[in-house]
């Protein structure tokens, strides 16, 4: 599902990735730990196509077997838009819209017939018990339900991939406790990839493997 190899990401003279090698497996649950700094967030968004690796003559990016590193802007944001989903710890909606507008925006987008699109941000309101809160804005939302809309707006387009930025990290313990049992229900039932960057060791010792960033690079 996703073959990276020799990542490298430089801001001025910081030099953040320092050669990452990294393959993960269709339908596997992967989560990524390591102290502040260490390079998390810059190699999901790297991996998740939101930024770009510094060129190197060796390095390659493929996701699903495509090149990723070979496609110009308007590609990128297509592929972006049809087999990812991002999941991050501030959930991200847009406050002016109901939860159904919420998740149907990704679907939107990618120029989904709006019928379309509501019976299945519908479907996946229903999965995650938001039956009743279809029409609600997300300040009428509890923290968990906000997320668990965040959540269905990622699966919404049925991506191949999700990537998920502290997901559990603005949420009390019963909701992140929930929401990390989601994420492998949603792997079992769906059958996505999962990339979890997170501090909560509950979560990244669930997980089918468990990656330590040290210093730019991967440790074990």
């Amino acid at each position: 599902m996703i073959e990276a190899k020799n990542i490298h990401k430089y801001y001025n003279n910081l030099h953040v990735l320092k050669g990452v090698d990294l393959s993960i497996s269709k339908s596997e649950i992967v989560s990524i730990v390591g102290a502040s700094g260490a390079g998390k967030t810059t190699l999901l968004q790297i991996l998740g196509t939101l930024d770009k690796a510094s060129q190197k003559d060796t390095n390659s990016l493929l996701i699903n077997g495509t090149d990723i590193l070979k496609l110009n802007d308007k590609a990128l944001a297509k592929f972006r838009n049809e087999h990812i989903g991002f999941i991050f710890q501030f959930h991200q909606l847009l406050p002016e819209f109901t939860a159904l507008e919420n998740v149907c925006l990704p679907a939107f987008i990618k120029n989904t017939p709006k019928s379309q699109a509501e019976k299945r941000a519908k479907e996946l309101l229903d999965f995650l018990g938001l039956r009743e809160r279809y029409n609600h804005k997300p300040s009428e939302l509890s923290g968990g339900e906000q997320q668990r809309v965040a959540v269905a707006r990622a699966l919404v387009n049925n991506p191949d991939l999700i990537f998920a930025d502290e997901p559990s990290g603005n949420l009390d313990s019963e909701s992140a406790e929930n929401l990390h049992k989601l994420f492998f229900r949603l792997r079992d039932e769906f059958g996505q990839t999962f990339v979890i960057v997170t501090h909560n060791e509950d979560l990244a010792n669930m997980a089918d493997r468990k990656l330590t960033m040290v210093d730019g690079n991967i440790v074990g």
